[in-house]
């Protein structure tokens, strides 16, 4: 956002600040929490179009204590929505879907198989959140006086602001959840959430774009460390 602040005599320009995010609540067993409950402070710079936070991920992992770490990363695999709480729409779920799937091939799952035949299930959920709301429209023109006096009389002055800016988008958290479930008995072997933070409307961060870079960062390294929280790089 650019602000330009004029005078008779002065031309400076004027840049403003916004609230942002801090850390989401969690999703499923051990986690806690509201599963839905996100809270934000901290600060945002709204002038850049890439603040400190947009575009990293958060990606937060557990691993089930009494399974054989062996067990994951490979068999026949089958990914679906989670049958539980609200998610994204269908055509969007597909998109990570398919991003998930392409993850764990190449963690050495077999993935083209069917679910009769898959010995684990990878449930998704996909949630949105807002961080901070659409801007308010500018005042195009907006202006003080001033007025002083001295020794020498009385003196007035005018500033006038003028701001040409277009209202910033808002800023939306994507949270992708995971669970890695065998098949048979249900139990959890493995979970993971994945956050990121990107301007709505922004060309750059569309449902492929981001659904691919949940994916890599929640399955880098995978299964990880259990109760690690780590920020992914761009």
């Amino acid at each position: 956002m650019r602000l330009v602040r004029c005078t008779a005599l002065l031309l400076t320009t004027a840049l403003l600040a916004g609230p942002a995010l801090a850390r989401p609540g969690g999703w499923g067993g051990g986690w806690g929490g509201d599963p839905y409950g996100r809270t934000y402070g901290s600060s945002w710079d709204r002038d850049r179009p890439a603040g400190p936070a947009e575009g990293k991920v958060e990606v937060s992992r557990f691993i089930a204590e009494d399974i054989d770490v062996s067990q994951l990363g490979k068999g026949a695999v089958t990914v679906a929505g989670a049958p539980i709480g609200d998610n994204a729409e269908e055509r969007e779920l597909h998109t990570y879907e398919s991003a998930v799937l392409d993850r764990l091939a190449g963690l050495g799952y077999q993935t083209a198989t069917t679910e009769t035949a898959a010995g684990q299930i990878a449930e998704l959920r996909v949630t949105h959140a807002t961080v901070v709301p659409e801007e308010a429209p500018h005042k195009p023109v907006s202006g003080e006086m001033e007025v002083g006096v001295s020794n020498r009389g009385t003196m007035m002055g005018m500033g006038i602001n003028i701001d040409l800016s277009k209202p910033a988008k808002a800023l939306i958290s994507t949270r992708l959840e995971a669970r890695i479930k065998d098949k048979v008995s249900g139990k959890v072997l493995w979970e993971g959430r994945a956050d990121i933070i990107t301007r709505e409307g922004s060309e750059k961060w569309n449902d492929n774009a981001i659904s691919a870079r949940l994916a890599k960062a929640l399955f880098d390294g995978f299964p990880g460390k259990s109760g690690e929280t780590r920020t992914a790089l761009r």
